[in-house]
């Protein structure tokens, strides 16, 4: 009996090697300091920082994408495929433009980016999974993610993320450069620290979609303030003061004294056959 009751003692002790060796394994310190709270700079207006906002982006967009988009296209307001206004997600890759505070947290198996903004926040997996077989379709994909070490120094400093399984409408940003109403995006990230400042990161993005004539790549660019130990999280409630809406398939907004409003010149009223 003596002998028997002694395999519990031993299987938790058992156990808590196991738990201590899978700590142990887990070595924060290989990893860059992603620590704290950045901000986007440049602001999250354009997808591509380095030109002007519309059509000044010279987006590599196919002739019928161009038509579409200079169709449709919006000074930040609502349009068929910048659909923010009615407080849905950025999506991907528009989200990596930066919208408000980002804090990146750092797992063995995941690594988070938070963004206290509408529905933002990332999972990038890190575990080695392979491709799902099936996914549900999300505005902010499924990424899965790899840490490398580019210089050999056995410190990682490198994510690279290939994102795909999206739904849409999805915009680049808020002028509503279209991406292809097919979903079929990939995005592929590479996101460091830069070597000169601990405190400015980067995330060179490249977009391959079937509205494009070729791949777009551009690089987004966040701060951190190292002075501001105990930084200040905002939040951000979309629908608290929302004043956008939408009857079928047409938009409007209600006005300050509380009546609809047309969005554009020559816009109809809605359908009001239910009403007498």
């Amino acid at each position: 009996m003596r002998a028997r009751s002694s395999i519990g003692p031993v299987a938790v002790a058992v156990g808590l090697c196991a738990m201590i060796s899978a700590a142990w394994a887990w070595d924060e310190t290989k990893y860059p300091d992603l620590s704290g709270q950045w901000r986007s700079t440049g602001g999250p207006g354009r997808f591509d920082l380095t030109k002007p906002p519309g059509r000044g982006q010279q987006a590599p967009l196919t002739p019928e994408y161009q038509a579409k988009f200079e169709a449709d296209e919006t000074d930040g307001g609502q349009n068929t495929v910048n659909q923010t206004y009615r407080c849905w997600s950025p999506g991907m890759p528009r989200v990596a433009n930066g919208y408000g505070e980002i804090e990146f947290v750092v797992t063995p198996k995941t690594t988070h980016i938070l963004v206290d903004h509408i529905y933002d926040n990332r999972r990038i997996y890190t575990d080695g999974r392979p491709w799902p077989q099936e996914m549900i379709p999300t505005l902010l994909g499924y990424s899965i993610g790899q840490w490398v070490d580019t210089d050999g120094d056995g410190h990682f400093d490198v994510l690279q993320v290939e994102t795909r399984g999206f739904r849409g409408p999805r915009a680049f940003d808020s002028s509503g450069l279209p991406l292809h109403s097919d979903n079929q995006t990939i995005v592929k990230e590479k996101i460091f620290i830069d070597k000169s400042d601990a405190n400015i990161a980067h995330n060179e993005i490249t977009v391959i979609d079937n509205a494009l004539t070729r791949p777009w790549t551009v690089t987004k660019n966040y701060r951190r303030n190292p002075d501001d130990r105990y930084p200040v999280w905002l939040e951000q409630n979309c629908a608290e003061t929302n004043n956008h809406l939408s009857v079928g398939n047409e938009h409007y907004m209600v006005s300050a004294d509380g009546f609809l409003m047309p969005i554009k010149k020559g816009q109809k009223p809605p359908d009001l056959r239910y009403f007498k």
